[in-house]
């Protein structure tokens, strides 16, 4: 069984269209903090609509 795997290599890369595109770049592992702000952000928000809607 032939084991295929998510990143094109160089010979994966034949199609035209394929060609055109920009190899991609391994991603480094950034340590921010974007999820939990969001998060807050949502909550705040939610909490404010709510607590509107009780008054």
């Amino acid at each position: 069984m032939k084991r295929r795997y998510l990143v094109l290599t160089d010979e994966a890369r034949q199609h035209p269209f394929r060609q055109s595109l920009p190899r991609q770049r391994v991603m480094e592992a950034k340590n921010d903090d974007k999820d939990v702000k969001l998060f807050a952000l949502s909550f705040a928000a939610f909490f404010i609509c709510f607590y509107t809607f009780l008054i």
